[in-house]
């Protein structure tokens, strides 16, 4: 089969078709290993720094994006000496450096204590990727010309983790995956998740700051939705607020230019002929292979375990409080005032990749899919009552469980979502006292100028030593 099969059918249909064509995945083209055109460029050798590990370094073809244009990434993989393939299997990232790539944290203790094998895919923003600084437009060339959702950054970096794997099923002598764990965050959260929603040899997903609904960052093609919230955003970056640094302006533009780099204006989709309607539509078909709440019966059905760790401030996750009306039991852990991440010059003090949590959970999460070294507990109920001047928070948690923490946090009057006030709303927490079995309670006051409360409990449960942060549902109380 010949490289360009990954995108034969592709190419095709952007030609054939007027309307939004949806991005889809060829999985027999994706599992082909005779298209890898794999290049070595370190064979497996031993991990000087930590002895028992060895680790191999190759360059792949991920897929002939459009005809005469190949996307070529570096992948590392690591595993433990003089042991049998690797049953297990996570999925993470790496740079795009063609330098052999060493896992941390909960990766690499899972890799030395557990014998889990190690993928690391290089994946960065579209702009970066090679030809550098002209991939991207490339992709916005095609993409407007097909009206084709396979020629967006979603598509590319899901495509990328999934030829990973792919990559590391010919490494047969390390690799015998029965069961694979895909993670990452931001973009490679992105990836991750569409690896458990469309191709089922992975079994577990943990993305982190990742959309489970909504639309990450506002519309994909900019200035056609949100006016209102882009006014807002005019607003905020031309007085910056108290406390924030100098430097936060220009940090979020530069943020807001690295979106529109690997995305398309209004101006150039209405000069390429596109309507109105099918505007809208790619606003949507541009993330739909990631959003994992509008497959949710689906992939029950085929036993795919998946956690996602999120932030409350974080626009990449826009659609918090709808996932916490429409399905109450999705399993995730949500960091109040967490913030998606960026340089520091932006004035983000809570990034929610970097704090412990994240790296805990994913060991956790590991640990509970692989060995199966502990359980995962289910997201509690939450009710919220108001009381005189007052909210009464009620978390009931099944099973009669008692997490060791237990906090409740809010924040009130909650900024519109897509909004750069929303990535600053603060939020206050105090701990939830027990009242029963498996049942925690707190007041939250409620002063005049409250229209709304937006409220998310937190707890942290230990089990065989291994600690697990979970949440409940996002709820909103308004008057």
């Amino acid at each position: 089969m010949k490289v360009s099969r990954v995108l034969s059918i592709l190419f095709c249909a952007g030609v054939c078709h007027a309307d939004i064509t949806p991005a889809s995945f060829d999985l027999a083209a994706i599992r082909d290993t005779s298209t890898l055109e794999t290049r070595v460029i370190q064979d497996w050798a031993p991990v000087a720094k930590v002895p028992g590990i060895r680790q191999k370094l190759v360059e792949i073809t991920v897929c002939e994006w459009w005809e005469g244009q190949k996307v070529r990434l570096p992948v590392t993989f690591c595993v433990p000496e003089g042991q049998e393939p690797c049953q297990n299997v996570i999925l993470g990232n790496m740079g795009l450096a063609l330098k052999p790539a060493l896992p941390t944290g909960a990766m690499l203790k899972l890799l030395r204590e557990e014998g889990v094998g190690v993928v690391l895919v290089g994946m960065s923003t579209i702009d970066a990727m090679q030809p550098e600084g002209t991939l991207h437009t490339g992709m916005k060339e095609q993409l407007l010309r097909t009206k084709d959702a396979r020629f967006t950054p979603a598509w590319i970096w899901g495509m990328s983790d999934m030829r990973g794997l792919t990559a590391a099923t010919a490494e047969s002598d390390a690799f015998a995956p029965i069961k694979v764990l895909a993670t990452g965050g931001s973009k490679r959260g992105v990836g991750a998740a569409i690896c458990g929603i469309h191709d089922d040899r992975f079994t577990a997903i943990l993305p982190v700051v990742a959309p489970i609904l909504g639309n990450p960052g506002g519309a994909y093609v900019r200035g056609s939705a949100l006016l209102q919230e882009e006014a807002l955003n005019e607003t905020f970056l031309n007085s910056i607020p108290e406390g924030l640094p100098d430097t936060a302006r220009g940090a979020l533009e530069e943020r807001e230019q690295r979106r529109m780099d690997q995305a398309i204006t209004l101006e150039v989709a209405q000069a390429a002929g596109w309507t109105d309607e099918e505007i809208q539509q790619m606003n949507d078909e541009a993330w739909n292979a990631s959003r994992i709440a509008t497959v949710l019966s689906e992939v029950k059905k085929r036993g795919l375990e998946f956690f996602y760790h999120v932030g409350t401030n974080d626009n990449v996750c826009p659609a918090l409080k709808i996932v916490g009306e429409r399905y109450p039991d999705f399993p995730l852990y949500i960091l109040h005032g967490g913030q998606h991440g960026g340089p520091k010059e932006s004035g983000f003090t809570l990034q929610t990749p970097s704090q412990p949590e994240a790296d805990q959970n994913l060991y956790a999460f590991a640990a509970h899919h692989f060995p199966g070294h502990r359980s995962l507990p289910l997201p509690p109920e939450i009710k919220l009552i108001q009381e005189g001047g007052a909210i009464r928070v009620s978390v009931f948690h099944s099973g009669g469980i008692a997490p060791e923490t237990n906090r409740v946090s809010w924040t009130v009057n909650r900024s519109l979502p897509c909004t750069y006030s929303a990535e600053y709303d603060e939020w206050e927490s105090v701990a939830l006292e027990a009242v029963g079995n498996g049942q925690f309670t707190a007041l939250i006051p409620l002063s005049d100028e409250a229209g709304s409360i937006d409220v998310v409990s937190t707890h942290k449960h230990v089990e065989n030593g291994i600690p697990f942060h979970f949440s409940s549902p996002y709820l909103r109380w308004s008057r």
